[in-house]
């Protein structure tokens, strides 16, 4: 699950940090989310894409679950990378096959040429667009070539909109469907498998989203 997610478009309080936001909302978002087929269908297509004992980043990988534990069973070796502590900690003890680190992301050194995948489930939308750019052209470096790139998001075109998730405040910034393929097109991919869903997450606020899920390879 990434570090960040879709949010309503309610009014909210004084935006809250990332990390703020999901160390509140700990393993309930895991919950709420958990039965998101378009998710899994995207794990399933990154599995069968990838050799054995590949290496893989988890940008934002929340509790751990599906994204971690999922490739981590699979033999994959998997690092996660999350802001929130509460998340972090969770994550390490559901999925002790995988290796999790507190961090952001946007902070770490360049690892180039590091990884045969990187995942950014939902792991953008706190982030203005500016920085998702940036952080997208990054990732895409640390990929070998013809490594993969998969990335979900909500593909809505709003920048710096207040909103409240799960009860939460926070700040979210998107792209449209059409903006969003294009991003990940200037950072370097080739997008060659895509699935589009509207999900409504399993929570008392849960309101149905628009879900966009894009598998790039380095070009």
């Amino acid at each position: 699950m990434g570090d960040s997610h879709g949010a309503s478009d309610a009014g909210a309080g004084r935006a809250l940090p990332a990390a703020a936001v999901f160390d509140a909302l700990g393993a309930r978002y895991e919950r709420a989310f958990a039965s998101s087929a378009a998710h899994r269908a995207s794990l399933d297509r990154l599995l069968a894409d990838l050799a054995p004992g590949s290496r893989v980043l988890d940008v934002g990988s929340g509790t751990g679950r599906p994204t971690a534990e999922t490739l981590a069973a699979a033999g994959h070796r998997v690092l996660g990378v999350d802001v929130s502590p509460v998340m972090t900690a969770l994550a390490a003890r559901q999925v002790p096959e995988a290796e999790f680190r507190c961090a952001d992301i946007r902070e770490l050194p360049p690892a180039e040429g590091a990884y045969d995948a990187v995942c950014v489930y939902f792991s953008l939308l706190q982030m203005d667009r500016a920085e998702q750019g940036a952080l997208l052209e990054r990732l895409v470096r640390s990929l070998r070539p013809g490594g993969w790139l998969v990335a979900a998001t909500v593909p809505l075109d709003v920048a710096g909109v207040d909103a409240v998730f799960m009860g939460q405040p926070v700040r979210v910034s998107s792209f449209g469907a059409e903006e969003f393929t294009a991003l990940l097109t200037r950072a370097g991919l080739s997008v060659e498998w895509e699935r589009s869903a509207l999900f409504t997450p399993d929570h008392p606020s849960g309101e149905s989203e628009p879900h966009l899920f894009l598998h790039g390879r380095r070009i």
